[in-house]
């Protein structure tokens, strides 16, 4: 009876989405943290001396295929999914060449790994050659597979103020991604936010549009798939309005439209930012994929 009553209750997870045998587990292979899911390579989070800033490469889905993009064409500071930020204090974060300005990891540990679930702690400083380091930052990073279709990453930032930091108007800012090239508005896939706005450009697009949510998803190998990206309510500025390219760049970019252009943002020595995302990488388009409840969810903060 109790074998029997364990096999029904195995199907009830199973049939809600729930997959009782995923294992969630990382491993440190030099300067990065190879996270799997049940054996299959999730992503690297990549914490090397000689990159501009930490970031995350491969990020797969599901499926076993790639859903971000490193370094191509014209835009070689675009890190597949990752946090920086240009012109502040006079240096850029951002931007190719460590010379201008890079945050740099100080230690990157595993605090949790197995299960459902992988914990990583990362402390960088904002660090630039000739220049006292405006910023110190602590990331903690949560990796659970919510079900077989759906993988996520929790991101959440504390930016310490370590002197008076000013950062100018600019369109490099935060988190960000860049997606596969097959699955950009440019080659058919599609970009829509929250509120339905398609692509980047004109009235009915997504750029500079304030919104809590962006996905960006298309059908490749005969498989749709695609990630999302949620800003949580507690951030500052939210909702962010967002950057968008149809050739596959988002993020929720607050510091290119500051209240005054001309004064930009300004955070007081002392003063700590909070900020958290999440990311879903999904099976299926946003609808099938249930992303306005996953937001929902998130936001009540029932997951």
């Amino acid at each position: 009876m109790k074998i029997f009553l364990a096999s029904c209750l195995m199907s009830i997870l199973l049939l809600s989405g729930f997959s009782a045998y995923s294992q969630v587990t990382a491993v440190k292979v030099g300067t990065r943290i190879d996270v799997s899911i049940n054996g299959n390579l999730f992503t690297q989070y990549v914490c090397s001396d000689d990159e501009k800033y930490p970031f995350f490469f491969p990020v797969n889905s599901p499926s076993g295929f790639c859903v971000t993009s490193m370094r191509n064409g014209l835009y070689p500071h675009h890190s597949s999914l990752f946090f920086a930020c240009d012109r502040v204090n006079g240096g850029n974060y951002w931007q190719e060449g460590l010379e201008r300005g890079q945050i740099r990891s100080m230690r990157a540990e595993i605090l949790k790994s197995g299960k459902d679930s992988v914990v990583i702690e990362n402390e960088c400083i904002w660090s630039r050659p000739g220049a006292m380091s405006p910023i110190r930052d602590v990331r903690t990073i949560i990796i659970t597979a919510p079900s077989k279709e759906m993988y996520q990453i929790d991101f959440e930032i504390t930016l310490d103020m370590l002197m008076n930091v000013k950062i100018e108007k600019t369109n490099h800012s935060f988190f960000s991604a860049r997606m596969a090239p097959d699955l950009s508005v440019a080659q058919g896939g599609i970009m829509i936010n929250a509120e339905g706005n398609k692509g980047e450009p004109g009235d009915n697009g997504t750029f500079g549009k304030k919104s809590p949510w962006m996905d960006c998803y298309g059908t490749r190998y005969g498989k749709t798939e695609g990630m999302a990206i949620f800003q949580h309510p507690s951030n500052p500025w939210y909702p962010s309005p967002w950057f968008t390219r149809d050739y596959g760049f988002l993020s929720p970019t607050p510091m290119y439209w500051p209240a005054d252009e001309t004064v930009g943002t300004v955070l007081k020595k002392g003063e700590s930012l909070k900020l958290r995302y999440r990311v879903l990488v999904h099976n299926g388009d946003p609808t099938s994929a249930g992303i306005a409840q996953a937001f929902k969810n998130y936001a009540a903060g029932n997951n």
